[in-house]
C-alpha cells in the first residue's frame, strides 16, 4: 500500500508529492493530462517555433516561495529571467508607472506629490519580507509565526479594502498601478484584504522582481516532476480519475483539483455547495513579428504589463465582470511579453505575447476586438505586428483545466472571506469529510498563483497524519 496518493499534476499537487516524498513516504501522482503542470505549461499555441504559456507566465509569486526556494529546482533546469522592468503601467498620454526592483525608481514614477507615501508604505515590510512571507503564505494555522509583530502590523494595513489604503496617494498614477495590482487576483477593489493582495505583489516585485522562466512555465513544473522522480515517486499521465475507486490503496489521498470535482470524486454530497467561483477570463496568445509598440517607452521593457485608463477604468471593468453579468467595454488587462527577458520563446526577431481580460463566470462571447482596440490605445500598430492568435474564453479554459470552473482561473472567488478562508470556513482547511482525503489546489490558502504553498501547506497536514497513524 502507497503512503500517499496526489490526484492532479499542477504546481500544488506536485509539491505536496515532492514535500511527502521528501520524508521518506511512498507517493504516487496521477494527471489527466498527457502532461504535467497545470498552470504552469509551455505549449505551440499558434505557429511552429512560438512557445506560449496558456495561462500563468510571470512569477512573482514562485520566485518568492518559501516551498519552492526550499527545493533544489534550478539542479533540475529551472533557471529565472528577468526583465529590465517587472512591471509597467501605461497611461493614455504616453507616459507609464512603473514597479521596479528599486522601491525609489518605482516611487518617483509616481510623482513627487505620492513618492514618500509608498516609501512608507513598503519600506518598513522589505527588511522582513522573506519571513512575512513565509508567515502570510502559510496561514492558517500549519505553522506558528515566526514574526507575529510583522504579520500583525501587514495584517492592519492590508486587510481594510484597497481603496482605504490608495486614500494616502493624492494623484492618480499611483492609485491606478496599485488597482491594477489587486486585478491580478480578479478581486473587487473594494473588498476585503484586498489591500494585501496589492502590497503582497509589490513587495514581491521588490524583492526578487517578477521574472519568466527559461523555455516557459512548464520548466517549473518539469523541476518539479523530475525532483520527485528522483525522490522515488511515480508520475502516471493519460490517468482520469472519477472515483476513488480508479486510484490505488493508499493511506491518503491528495487532490489538487476544486472542490466541485473533489465532492464529485469522492462523495461528499453538497460539502462544498457554498463555494463560490469568481469571473472568467478571456485569453489571447499572440505570435507577433516583433515587439509591441508600446507608446511608453518604460513599456516595452517589462516584463509584465497592465493596461487600464485609470483605478474607475480598472473598477468599472471588474464589476461588470463580477457583479454585472458582462463583459466590459473596456477590459482591463494583464499582458506578459515574454520576449523581453527570454529570446528561446520565438524565432529570432519574432516574440510571443499574451493579454487576457475579465469575463463573467461561463461567458461564451468573443473579446478579442475589444482587447484589441484597448491594445491600441496604448501601443498604436499593434495589430499590423500579428501573425497569428489562439483564443480562450471560459469554455475553452475549462476545457484545458477542469480547475478553472467557468473560466475562472483562480480556482474560486477571491473575495469576501473567501480570500483567505476557503474552500470552507475551517481552521483545517486541507481536510474533508474523509479522514484520508485532502485538498490542496488553489481553493485552499493562500489561493491562486503558481507558487506552492497550497501543496506545501496540505502535505503538513498529510504527513502529520500519517505519523499519527
Amino acid at each position: 500500500m502507497l503512503d500517499a496518493v496526489v490526484v492532479g499534476a499542477g504546481p500544488n499537487g506536485l509539491t505536496a508529492a515532492v514535500e511527502l516524498a521528501r520524508r521518506g513516504f511512498s507517493v504516487a501522482l496521477f494527471e489527466a493530462h498527457a502532461t504535467v503542470g497545470g498552470g504552469a505549461r509551455t505549449e505551440e499555441l499558434t505557429l511552429p517555433g512560438f512557445r506560449h504559456d496558456p495561462c500563468s507566465a510571470a512569477h512573482p509569486l514562485a520566485i518568492n516561495s518559501p516551498a519552492f526556494r526550499a527545493l533544489p529546482l534550478e539542479r533540475y533546469g529551472l533557471e529565472w529571467l528577468h526583465p529590465d522592468l517587472p512591471m509597467a503601467h501605461p497611461f493614455p498620454d504616453g507616459t507609464a508607472a512603473v514597479l521596479s526592483r528599486s522601491v525609489g525608481e518605482t516611487a518617483a514614477s509616481f510623482g513627487p506629490r505620492d513618492a514618500g507615501a509608498y516609501r512608507r508604505l513598503v519600506e518598513p515590510f522589505l527588511p522582513k519580507w522573506d519571513t512575512l512571507a513565509r508567515d502570510f503564505m502559510s496561514l492558517p494555522l500549519t505553522a506558528l509565526p515566526r514574526d507575529p509583530v510583522t504579520l500583525a502590523r501587514f495584517g492592519l494595513v492590508g486587510l481594510p479594502p484597497s481603496t482605504w489604503l490608495t486614500r494616502r496617494f493624492r494623484d492618480e498614477r499611483a492609485r491606478t498601478l496599485f488597482a491594477g495590482l489587486v486585478a491580478h487576483v480578479m478581486a473587487p477593489l473594494g473588498g476585503f484584504a484586498t489591500g494585501a493582495v496589492g502590497l503582497v505583489f509589490a513587495l514581491a516585485a521588490h524583492a526578487r522582481g517578477w521574472p519568466v522562466a527559461r523555455g516557459g512555465s512548464q520548466a517549473i513544473s518539469d523541476a518539479l516532476a523530475a525532483y520527485l522522480r528522483d525522490l522515488g515517486g511515480a508520475i502516471h499521465t493519460d490517468y482520469e480519475v472519477k472515483r476513488l475507486d480508479d486510484l490505488p490503496p493508499a493511506r491518503a489521498y491528495v487532490f489538487d483539483t476544486s472542490p466541485t470535482a473533489l465532492a464529485r470524486i469522492a462523495g461528499f454530497g453538497n460539502h462544498y455547495a457554498n463555494y463560490r467561483y469568481g469571473p472568467g477570463v478571456f485569453k489571447i496568445d499572440y505570435a507577433l513579428d516583433g515587439p509591441v509598440p508600446w507608446t511608453a517607452p518604460q513599456a516595452r521593457s517589462a516584463g509584465t504589463v497592465q493596461v487600464g485608463a485609470d483605478s474607475a477604468e480598472i473598477a468599472a471593468a471588474l464589476r461588470a465582470a463580477s457583479k454585472e453579468g458582462r463583459a466590459p467595454d473596456a477590459p482591463f488587462l494583464i499582458t506578459v511579453q515574454p520576449g523581453v527577458a527570454d529570446p528561446t520563446r520565438a524565432p529570432a526577431g519574432r516574440h510571443v505575447f499574451w493579454a487576457y481580460g475579465h469575463v463573467p463566470n461561463g461567458w461564451t462571447g468573443d473579446l478579442t476586438d475589444a482587447i484589441e482596440r484597448q491594445l491600441e490605445r496604448y501601443a498604436p500598430g499593434f495589430r499590423d505586428r500579428v501573425l497569428a492568435r489562439a483564443t480562450a474564453g471560459p469554455p475553452e479554459l475549462a476545457a484545458r483545466n477542469a480547475n478553472y470552473v467557468g473560466g475562472d482561473i483562480a480556482t474560486g472567488a477571491v473575495s469576501g472571506l473567501q480570500l483567505l478562508l476557503r474552500p470552507k470556513l475551517s481552521l483545517s482547511p486541507y481536510t474533508t469529510p474523509h479522514p484520508a482525503v485532502f485538498i490542496c489546489s488553489s481553493a485552499t490558502p493562500p489561493g491562486p498563483g503558481v507558487h506552492g504553498m497550497s501543496g506545501h501547506n496540505a502535505a503538513k497536514a498529510v504527513w502529520r497524519g500519517l505519523r499519527r497513524t
